[in-house]
């Protein structure tokens, strides 16, 4: 199903492009980019952000062929709108040495197993649980937010060889994690190579 884009959007993507030169990165890394400070209209994720562009047409094959969503929290979940995404925080709980969403990530991948594309905008302890995985993911976009952990769980991402999407810095959250997805899904298989 090819996707409208409203003419509002198309005008935010054009002045985004009047701000920052964005013709550089490969074409699914610019998709990425832009997505990403379209929803945060912060132009400083075009340095922040740590993507490759194998990496991301990788994903991008995995996700057009079906592979599944896990998201982190709710609020992700509900800003990918081109696919159903798996989110167990709901069911998870909370115990010793565990936080409720480093659970619903261990409901999570018993649920859709090796090869799911995972999406955590929210919680370090989501990232850092699913990294002591042996989850074998087909990418992990790793934004989660804040001043406890943050920083951290994404540099350990980076450090652990997964096919990933990072940012260097504290910040990220639902909305920049859910952009990232979507921007590999609203890309077409057949114009990837062109956009």
């Amino acid at each position: 199903m090819t996707r409208v884009v409203h003419p509002i959007e198309q005008e935010s993507f054009r002045r985004l492009r009047t701000r920052i030169d964005t013709s550089h990165f490969p074409p699914l890394t610019r998709a990425v980019v832009e997505r990403v400070i379209h929803s945060s209209a912060d132009l400083a994720y075009a340095d922040d952000l740590v993507c490759d562009e194998t990496t991301l047409r990788a994903a991008h094959t995995a996700l057009h062929a079906g592979a599944p969503v896990v998201a982190d929290v709710e609020m992700v979940a509900a800003g990918i709108t081109r696919r159903e995404s798996v989110c167990r925080l709901k069911e998870a709980e909370s115990g010793p040495g565990l936080t409720r969403s480093a659970h619903a990530i261990r409901l999570a991948y018993e649920q859709v197993g090796p090869g799911a594309v995972w999406v955590i905008g929210c919680a370090p302890t989501a990232l850092e649980e699913l990294l002591v995985l042996d989850a074998a993911p087909a990418l992990v976009i790793g934004l989660p937010v804040g001043f406890v952990g943050a920083a951290e769980s994404k540099a350990a991402l980076r450090e652990s060889g997964l096919p990933a999407v990072s940012n260097v810095s504290e910040k990220g959250g639902s909305a920049v994690a859910a952009a990232a997805l979507n921007a590999l899904l609203y890309t077409p298989l057949s114009t990837k190579e062109n956009a």
